[in-house]
């Protein structure tokens, strides 16, 4: 049995058209996950002050914002299109749009791929063709090759779907010197290598939907110490990615003092997670959302620490 006809029946409701406009309007911005394009824009603008050596044209800074918010709901749209089967069986995305019917899935398509064409068309007049054209890349990654190619696949789907929440580094980068370097390059990877142990907590805490969903997330098919193991290694090789930007952008003595003290903290967290499931522990104790939560946190203040520094210098 296919997980289409396995969606719980009652969720999708008739007529998203009757609906209250004011819903209306929430249910489509919700198609873009707002949520996590606030992580990409955190992502994003810091290394437009990096690029720029100081503040950026804040003109340029709005259009890549915009643009950026954009191609990724739109991204993020398609994704729900694509997943709409999935989303109705698991608790943490039940409530979605096209799950409960406030959006059909038609006006769901039409809208992302509005987006997609919307925010390519945006950066490359008012931004510059290579911004633009990272973004479609990112865009088109996300879609077809993780959410269609990976997703329902392989335990890899994170690390590998990753590369496409790694692309804004490169966005923001292009669109102050319409070109790419080593220091975007690291951030990338610093993003990347951010990305699995950032999200395999979260699949930890929700793997029983992710089974029921037939999601072959890691947390699903290994046992919570073997995803802690993973977890623990990913961490050591972010940390140690994220030095070598001192050197090649040339960054004052606070960024590295700072990855370094942000970094420690992170293995602390990611060594308690892995001790704890060493010994069996289950449930809430196993306490694996702490460093779900510290995973944003980290990633926004080494973000931060990388705007302001151009100014310390």
């Amino acid at each position: 049995m296919t997980a289409v006809e396995t969606r719980p029946a009652g969720l999708v409701k008739a007529n998203p058209g009757h609906r209250p406009f004011p819903a209306r309007v929430g249910a489509f911005v919700a198609l873009t996950k707002p949520r996590i394009i606030e992580l990409l824009l955190i992502t994003t603008v810091p290394v437009m002050f990096l690029a720029q050596r100081g503040v950026p044209d804040l003109l340029l800074v709005l259009y890549v914002v915009v643009g950026g918010y954009l191609s990724a709901g739109g991204a993020n749209a398609l994704n729900m299109y694509i997943d709409r089967d999935i989303d109705a069986l698991m608790h943490r995305t039940e409530r979605r749009p096209l799950v409960t019917g406030m959006v059909s899935p038609v006006e769901c398509l039409v809208f992302g791929i509005a987006l997609a064409v919307g925010s390519t068309v945006w950066l490359a007049l008012l931004v510059n063709p290579l911004s633009s054209a990272l973004a479609l890349a990112a865009l088109l990654f996300y879609v077809f090759v993780y959410t269609l190619g990976l997703k329902r696949r392989t335990a890899q789907n994170i690390v590998w779907g990753g590369i496409a929440g790694c692309m804004p580094v490169f966005i923001g980068w292009a669109a102050v010197t319409d070109s790419l370097s080593w220091a975007p390059v690291v951030l990338f990877l610093v993003i990347f290598f951010w990305t699995p142990p950032h999200y395999w907590p979260l699949s930890m805490k929700v793997k029983e939907d992710y089974a029921n969903a037939g999601i072959p997330m890691l947390p699903v098919i290994a046992t919570n110490e073997a995803v802690a193991k993973q977890i623990v290694a990913y961490s050591w090789v972010m940390v140690a990615v994220s030095l070598a930007l001192w050197p090649l952008a040339h960054t004052s003595l606070l960024y590295p003092v700072s990855a370094v003290l942000l970094g420690a903290f992170w293995l602390k967290e990611a060594h308690g997670l892995l001790a704890r499931a060493r010994n069996g522990v289950v449930g809430a104790k196993l306490k694996e959302m702490r460093l779900f939560h510290w995973s944003i946190t980290y990633l926004t203040l080494l973000f931060v620490e990388i705007a302001i520094d151009p100014f310390l210098k």
